[in-house]
């Protein structure tokens, strides 16, 4: 088995350098998806492709059992300015892989891929669905946002940077576009109405607004004022104001409610860039949960949002790396790291196996 674990790991480090040498930014993934569609054909595995997403199924796939997917995003966000090396052509090292996406998460996409493999010819008493998505990074439509439309399955653990510690929550996402509107009119003459004063009394009634409902796992909903815009020149009152809100909701409340709220106490016309980004949390009584409780593994509730807030069963974010790296210039993840992936998923499946034998 230490073998067959060993190379599992090797073929990860080999699979996540070629990876991290395709570009696949978010909406333009086709070369990683060609990449891997070959990778598989070569191992005599049948594939699905949904645009640039990845479906792959456990050989002995049973429609009568419950499907458990196991997923991760194989796109990127574009490379920052500060990079010391060619993204898509990083320095080889024996302790680390260098390179746009090799920690979000093409370390988790490596781990949850040889995990698949590892038990891919095995009988579990639930089907494997190995589900590579794209448009993760830009919440695009092609990506998972048109796969729940497409797949079935039961429950799920998304793959994503985060020291494989459990997340059991994360939080959602709600951007809001406000727009104050005034008077235009001469600054010398006091002329108008100013919507800055406007803008300014909503965005002081905004952040000191207080949620009632508090989540036993998130705790209070997050409200930041993070934008503001106004004005054409100096001695013209400004008739328009603009500001941006950054909402953190938890699952105390859904998006349309918090909306609401706000609307309610602002003169300020609010607008919502989406309302699908909702907030998730693990069911405390889901077999997930006691996989993760018998294992000690350590649990968190996430600040940033994944594919996890496109898929309405219950599920877990956990997979090797560390957040703080992604999106960084130089991003690299540690080989120790990816092999704390796939043991950790490889134990974290057989264990889920036992809890479901004896359901």
């Amino acid at each position: 088995m230490e073998n067959e674990k060993s190379k599992l790991l090797n073929d990860a480090i080999v699979l996540l350098r070629k990876l991290v040498s395709l570009q696949s930014f978010s909406g333009e993934e086709n070369l990683r998806a060609d990449f891997l569609m070959q990778y598989f054909s070569e191992l005599n595995i049948k594939t699905e492709r949904i645009g640039n997403n990845i479906i792959v199924k456990q050989a002995n796939f049973d429609a009568a059992k419950p499907t458990f997917m196991l997923n991760s995003h194989i796109d990127t966000v574009q490379p920052s300015k500060g990079y010391t090396f060619d993204p898509f052509n990083p320095p080889i090292s024996d302790k680390q892989i260098y390179g746009l996406g090799s920690n979000d998460a093409g370390a988790s996409v490596v781990s949850l891929l040889q995990t698949f493999l590892y038990f891919y010819p095995e009988t579990l008493p639930f089907n494997l669905l190995l589900v590579l998505s794209a448009e993760e990074e830009n919440s695009g439509e092609n990506g998972m946002r048109r796969l729940v439309k497409e797949l079935s399955f039961d429950f799920a653990i998304i793959g994503e940077p985060t020291g494989i510690r459990a997340a059991i929550a994360e939080r959602g996402l709600l951007v809001i576009d406000g727009e104050a509107k005034g008077k235009s009119g001469h600054a010398a003459r006091n002329e108008g109405i100013n919507a800055i004063n406007i803008a300014l009394e909503d965005i002081k009634t905004l952040q000191s607004m207080k949620f009632n409902k508090i989540s036993s796992t998130m705790g209070e909903v997050k409200l930041t004022v993070t934008q503001i815009n106004a004005g054409t020149q100096h001695n013209v009152v400004p008739d328009s104001c603009t500001f941006v809100v950054d909402v953190r909701p938890t699952d105390c409340y859904t998006n349309s409610e918090i909306m609401e709220k706000l609307q309610s106490v602002t003169k300020s016309k609010l607008t919502a860039r989406s309302l699908t980004n909702k907030s998730s949390t693990t069911p405390q009584n889901h077999p997930l949960m006691e996989c993760i409780n018998k294992l000690g593994v350590e649990t968190y509730v996430s600040p940033t949002t994944s594919d996890w807030m496109r898929i309405d069963c219950p599920a877990i974010k956990m997979g090797p790396g560390e957040s703080e790296r992604s999106h960084q210039s130089d991003e690299f993840v540690f080989i120790d790291e990816l092999q704390q992936g796939i043991e950790g998923y490889i134990r974290f499946v057989e264990n889920l196996a036992v809890i479901y034998t004896g359901l």
